[in-house]
């Protein structure tokens, strides 16, 4: 036997893992002490021709729970190359936590004729005992791992039930710091900007198109390793998740859970229910170009007021002829019985709604009610350009210290890390600001002609009676914001779009015959 060994050494390769990176920069670590003992062992059996290869495989950093590791990937190939004949870890589960990949090792090990030895848990895969007591401990090992995994989500659980930030990708508004979310008021300002347009234009694709006309992206960050994420342009699915988002009142979400959060908010509640409301009648319908076959003209703008839910769009036949009506959306949902008013002829109320717009024209009162809302609307427009100039000087001035201090410790080479993104961040805003300073100037020279409004209003009856039904429906919707139905005390509120009585007063609104 010894003579066979001292013919034949036993080549022994020393594997070594650590999951986490903490402690590797110290003198002497994890995989050193593994080492240290793995190798005492081999010396133990020098009697038997057992000798180290010169070669070290060290897997700092990584998961046990798949293959995806450097060092076991050049330990497999040198096996397959045949420089090896035994390979010894600390423990077993160094190897691997896995019970199928652990398979597949010690299948690859056999085909080549390696044997495979725990200093720590002792024995040896060639014997059957040897395996046996393998497989137990490795059924453990995985048992450990998923005991591990549920931890750490009862953990992250807790936290969120708590209020709690307990991490993912940074929000938009947000900076983390310890742990915590603490508000960007550049960002924050963005944020609510970004509700109100949803509100303004009620649909995601326009108010995407504007974000990507002012250049504003989504969060950009940097991870701890130094790699630039985010700061892409806004898509609908960016800008839904956003809309989304509770965490923008203050509260946190685990699953179908919502809690309140240690955080502060940065939307107002009301202005946050205002987007899920109108998010919500978007799914339903299907959003505002949904083809509406029955041209109702309130589709998508009648509220029960005594419920305060839509009201949906409803027929019902007798005979040849059909009945159209305006229904509750409790009364759809919970019975007629749950909702005092639960419809409303159809015909009648949108024939009620259409006489109002025309009535605008010669009510002395309603016109200045309309040439207000005109000129508020305006107002409204000039301070949210006025606040985001303001917003963006911030962030300019933020970024020229950040640009000063990347010039001041620049290498010699001129190379720095993350000055293209931040260029391109300075160029973006300062094109923004050169727009918002056209806008600002076309919106104080605009003055709204109060004969102009009274003449284009007055002739509203005229032109309703020469568009299609598809345009009357398309006219309605960019006129009037909300209906409220309040079937009780037999009231009709209308709400107008602001920015739909401009374009009608301005001349900018386009009908077809």
């Amino acid at each position: 036997m010894n003579t066979k060994s001292r013919t034949k050494p036993v080549r022994c390769a020393v594997y070594t893992r650590k999951s986490t990176e903490e402690g590797l920069e110290q003198e002497y670590n994890s995989l050193d002490a593994q080492r240290d003992a793995a190798e005492a062992y081999v010396a133990s059996q020098k009697h038997e021709g057992w000798e180290l290869v010169a070669r070290t495989y060290d897997d700092g950093g990584f998961t046990g729970s798949n293959m995806e590791r450097p060092a076991l990937q050049r330990l497999l190939a040198d096996i397959e190359a045949g420089q090896i004949d035994c390979v010894i870890v600390y423990k077993v589960d160094r190897l691997s936590r896995s019970l199928l990949d652990f398979t597949k090792i010690i299948e690859a090990f056999d085909q080549h004729g390696v044997s495979f030895v725990s200093v720590t848990q002792q024995f040896n895969t060639s014997t059957s005992m040897g395996r046996l007591v393998l497989n137990v401990l490795l059924s453990f090992a995985q048992f450990e791992r998923e005991m591990i995994s549920e931890r750490i989500r009862d953990k992250v659980a807790a936290s969120r039930r708590r209020g709690k930030w307990s991490g993912g990708m940074p929000l938009l508004g947000y900076t983390v710091e310890n742990t915590k979310l603490i508000v960007d008021e550049v960002e924050a300002d963005r944020v609510r900007q970004i509700f109100s347009l949803y509100v303004e234009y009620r649909s995601l694709l326009p108010v995407v198109k504007e974000l990507r006309r002012r250049g504003w992206t989504t969060k950009q960050w940097i991870t701890k390793k130094g790699d630039h994420r985010g700061g892409r342009e806004f898509t609908k699915n960016a800008v839904y998740k956003l809309l989304s988002n509770v965490t923008y009142i203050g509260k946190i979400r685990y699953k179908d859970e919502t809690h309140e959060g240690e955080h502060d908010a940065i939307v107002p509640l009301d202005l946050f229910g205002r987007v899920q409301t109108q998010l919500k009648a978007n799914g339903n319908s299907g959003g505002t170009g949904v083809r509406n076959k029955h041209n109702a003209l309130l589709k998508g703008l009648i509220w029960c007021k005594s419920c305060c839910r839509p009201m949906t769009h409803s027929y019902s036949c007798k005979g040849n002829k059909r009945y159209r009506y305006y229904v509750c959306g409790t009364a759809m949902q919970k019975g007629w019985s749950e909702c005092p008013a639960p419809s409303v002829p159809a015909g009648e109320i949108e024939r009620f709604v259409v006489e109002q717009i025309q009535t605008i024209g010669t009510d002395e009162d309603l016109l200045n009610q309309t040439i207000g809302q005109i000129e508020s609307r305006s107002e409204q427009l000039h301070g949210n350009l006025e606040a985001e100039r303001k917003s963006l000087q911030r962030q300019l001035r933020n970024d020229h210290e950040k640009l000063r201090a990347i010039a001041a410790n620049a290498t010699n080479n001129g190379r720095v890390a993350g000055l293209p993104e931040l260029q391109k961040r300075i160029d973006t805003a300062e094109d923004r600001l050169k727009a918002i300073g056209t806008e600002l100037q076309s919106l104080e020279s605009e003055a709204i002609d109060t004969a102009d409004v009274r003449r284009l209003l007055a002739g509203f009856e005229e032109l309703w009676q020469t568009i299609q039904p598809r345009e009357q429906v398309r006219l309605t919707s960019l006129l009037i914001d909300r209906v409220d139905f309040d079937g009780v005390a037999g009231n009709v509120g209308i709400t107008f779009h602001d920015t739909g009585m401009a374009s009608l007063a301005t001349g900018e609104m386009e009908v077809t015959a």
